[in-house]
Order: structure tokens, then C-alpha cells, then sequence
């Protein structure tokens, strides 16, 4: 027969074993509802970020201009739009600065940009060139000549941008001939630079 004290000591240790199983279960079910909840949570967190396609209709998008050459034109996507980009030489700009009467809205009083770009050039720098490259008409894409001798007669300049939908054209700096289709210039996105060699758009 066991002793009291004997009894006693076998009651405390089985508390302390009880006492250690309900720590250690404790912990373990603190452990899986923690999981649970984030496992519960992250699909309602990640719904609230913007989707790509949110991000391709309106968030801003960067691009590298340091490899454009003069002269050259590189498209971009935004908004589900095709945004020119073209680094314009010094005759280019030179000629966009003479005021030019075959143009519809020389001044570009009537035509959507930014106020940073409401001058001579639609531009901030003189030499680089943003624009949205959808005809004012019915949405074409006009598309770039500088080497056609009878299209630059036609604009008086170096060189612009010809609708082949409907034979609107604009000059380097979007702006509209007269008598085309065309009723305005070309949209001038909003934009600025980052540094020389990078340009973020909207």
C-alpha cells in the first residue's frame, strides 16, 4: 500500500503532465487558427490590390528613352493606347517653332494637353516628343514620314505623321493640317521625366 506522500507526489506529477499537454495544445491551436486566419484573409486582402488589367488602363507606365535616337520613334502602351515616343533633332524643332499657316490650330488653343506642353513644341524638352498616337478623326494610327518630299510640301516641315485611314496629317508636334478630316491635334498625354534617361506617362 502507498504512502500518503507517495500518493501525493503521483497526483502532482500527473497535474504537471496535464498542465504540460494543455500549454503545449494551447500553443498548437494559437498556432493553426493563426494559419487559419491568414489563410481566411489573404484572398480578401489581394482582391483589394489593383489587377493588371486595372493597372494597364490607368496606372502610370515608365520607359527608357536613352536609346532613342534622332529621328526615331518608339511606341508604348497606356491606357490601352499607343503613346509615342520620339527625340526630334535641332532642324525639327527649329521648324516647329516658325509659325506655320497651314495648320488648323497653330498655337494649340483648342487641343488637349498638358500646360506644361502648351507652347511652340507640345513638349517640355524641345527635342523630345510625347503623344498619343490616335488620329482626332476616327481612331487610326497615323504613321511617321520624314523622307516624302510631296507629304513635307504638304506640311511645310521635316517630316510628320500621315493618317493612311482617311489623309489626315499632323506635323512634329501633332499639331493638324488644314483641310483634313482630322478636327484637332493630337492628345499630348500627361508626363514627366525621371532623371535624362527615363519618361513616365500618366
Amino acid at each position: 500500500m502507498k504512502s500518503v506522500d507517495e500518493v501525493v507526489h503521483l497526483v502532482d506529477a500527473s497535474s504537471l503532465a496535464d498542465e504540460e499537454r494543455r500549454r503545449l495544445l494551447s500553443v498548437v491551436a494559437g498556432v493553426m487558427g493563426g494559419a487559419g486566419l491568414v489563410a481566411t484573409a489573404y484572398p480578401f486582402v489581394a482582391s483589394l490590390a489593383p489587377s493588371e488589367l486595372a493597372k494597364a488602363l490607368g496606372a502610370p507606365v515608365t520607359a527608357d528613352i536613352s536609346t532613342i535616337a534622332p529621328a526615331e520613334l518608339k511606341v508604348v502602351a497606356w491606357r490601352g493606347k499607343p503613346v509615342w515616343l520620339m527625340r526630334r533633332t535641332t532642324d525639327m524643332v527649329r521648324s516647329l517653332e516658325e509659325l506655320n499657316q497651314v495648320l488648323v490650330d497653330p498655337t494649340s488653343t483648342r487641343s488637349e494637353q498638358p500646360s506644361s506642353c502648351a507652347n511652340a513644341t507640345r513638349s517640355q524638352r524641345p527635342d523630345f516628343f510625347v503623344a498619343v498616337g490616335i488620329c482626332t478623326h476616327l481612331g487610326c494610327s497615323p504613321v511617321l514620314r520624314l523622307d516624302d518630299r510631296a507629304f513635307n510640301a504638304q506640311i511645310h516641315a521635316p517630316g510628320g505623321f500621315y493618317c493612311p485611314c482617311h489623309g489626315s496629317r499632323f506635323d512634329l508636334a501633332g499639331r493638324v493640317a488644314k483641310n483634313v478630316p482630322a478636327p484637332t491635334n493630337l492628345e499630348i498625354p500627361p508626363y514627366r521625366f525621371i532623371g535624362d534617361s527615363t519618361v513616365q506617362i500618366g
